[in-house]
């Protein structure tokens, strides 16, 4: 971590305290490098200055510097070396947001990840850096539903059409490409019903016709998953779920290849889309802990699946064995899977859903997902959005479940005593 200095120190013990610091940082970064993915995110991000464990969060609108001469040179520094760092204004960041920006960077194995305030906000810089008025776009029909709305609708305004294709079935996406076709969107796997893509195809379809390609991957995030690695263009992550791990802050990652860097860049600097040192410095310290929570959540969650594939009226919708459905295409990609599952229960009867869901005790009642708790939502229409190839009957329903790190023994009983009320 680089910290600025008073600038009335002598000049001498400005330069020590940067090549002290430079210096240290160079060689835990080395250090740390060839360790796995798990060590990395222990002892990264340290702040040698003030001999902290962790950084500082360094908050700041104006930057100062030594001389008009200086805020020259860090611009050009800037212009040769854009993921640098060197700041001249606090729109720009500071040293915790760009601290987060390089552990990211390193787990995605990308060229650049940009920070937003929201997960979402990561979907519309990816979309907004790429269309223009005349443009189509690809998406994935179970997106999300915010995510459907501005593709559907907003950029409706702008003379921007979006065709969505059917994730079970790409020749529907082959059979859409246009010479307008700009961008192709995928959510892996499908938001609340969970279905699982055939990604290297998707990657192959677009560079055959050069499109762009960006993933929602905040279901599997790095540690299982690396569009970027796999081709994709541009990667996107909530950072509001399983990055914090605490439901106590929101943002999001919009992790990038060189190809399109310098889109996203000027988008970034329009947009002004950047999220604050605060939650920059709440989300570093949740990323400290991100691969033993996801090792927990998956252990917890398989135990819940196999639990409920018992019950004739629930299809579980979660690949937690062989056989299951999209078993095989998420086994194709991942190397793991996270807390997020669906449930699709047949019921002649919708209030009886909701009576299932209420009657829980140990399952919160809310939107997000990705803290320590488990959550419980039924995702009715206005959840799914309008969707084209969802095939769902009167008589089926939509539960989605986030698996906490309760004991899932209490989380098995929780379930047992309310599954009663489904009629």
């Amino acid at each position: 971590m680089f910290l600025w200095i008073p600038h009335k120190l002598p000049p001498f013990i400005i330069v020590l305290t940067y090549v002290w610091d430079i210096a240290l940082s160079y060689l835990v970064i080395k250090f740390i490098m060839g360790y796995s993915f798990k060590t990395f995110l222990k002892h990264t991000a340290k702040d040698f200055y003030n001999q902290s464990v962790n950084p500082p969060v360094v908050r700041a609108s104006t930057i100062l510097f030594k001389s008009l001469n200086d805020i020259r040179k860090t611009q050009k520094k800037h212009l040769k070396n854009p993921t640098g760092g060197h700041f001249d204004y606090g729109r720009q960041g500071t040293s915790t947001t760009h601290a987060l920006s390089k552990i990211l960077t390193k787990l995605e194995e990308s060229y650049h990840v940009f920070l937003t305030p929201t997960g979402f906000g990561s979907v519309f810089l990816a979309m907004f850096s790429i269309v223009r008025p005349g443009d189509e776009i690809l998406v994935s029909d179970p997106v999300y539903s915010p995510t459907r709305i501005l593709s559907q609708d907003f950029f409706k305004d702008f003379n921007i059409k979006t065709v969505f294709y059917n994730p079970k079935n790409l020749s529907t996406l082959q059979n859409s490409v246009t010479k307008k076709t700009k961008l192709i969107f995928v959510e892996n796997p499908g938001s609340n019903t969970f279905e699982f893509q055939d990604l290297s195809k998707i990657i192959s379809i677009a560079k055959k016709y050069k499109i762009f390609t960006a993933m929602d991957n905040t279901w599997g995030t790095p540690y299982f998953l690396k569009p970027i690695k796999l081709g994709f263009d541009m990667a996107i992550v909530s950072a509001t779920k399983y990055y914090s791990g605490h439901s106590d802050v929101m943002g999001g990652s919009l992790a990038v290849n060189k190809r399109v860097f310098k889109y996203v860049q000027r988008a970034e600097k329009i947009s002004g889309l950047r999220m604050g040192p605060d939650d920059a410095y709440l989300i570093i310290r949740g990323l400290r802990t991100l691969d033993t929570r996801l090792d927990r959540h998956e252990i917890n969650t398989k135990k819940i699946a196999s639990f409920l594939s018992k019950y004739k009226k629930i299809s579980v919708l979660y690949p937690h064995k062989k056989g299951t459905a999209d078993y095989k295409m998420w086994k194709k990609y991942y190397k793991g899977s996270s807390g997020l599952m669906g449930l699709k229960i047949k019921s002649k009867n919708i209030n009886s859903i909701d009576k299932f869901v209420n009657s829980l005790k140990l399952f919160g009642y809310g939107y997000s997902w990705g803290g320590f708790e488990s959550l419980a939502m039924h995702q009715e229409i206005k959840e799914q959005g309008k969707r084209k190839y969802l095939n769902l009957t009167k008589d089926e329903h939509i539960v989605r479940l986030h698996i906490g790190l309760e004991d899932p023994k209490d989380l098995i009983n929780d379930l047992k005593s309310s599954l009663k009320f489904i009629k």
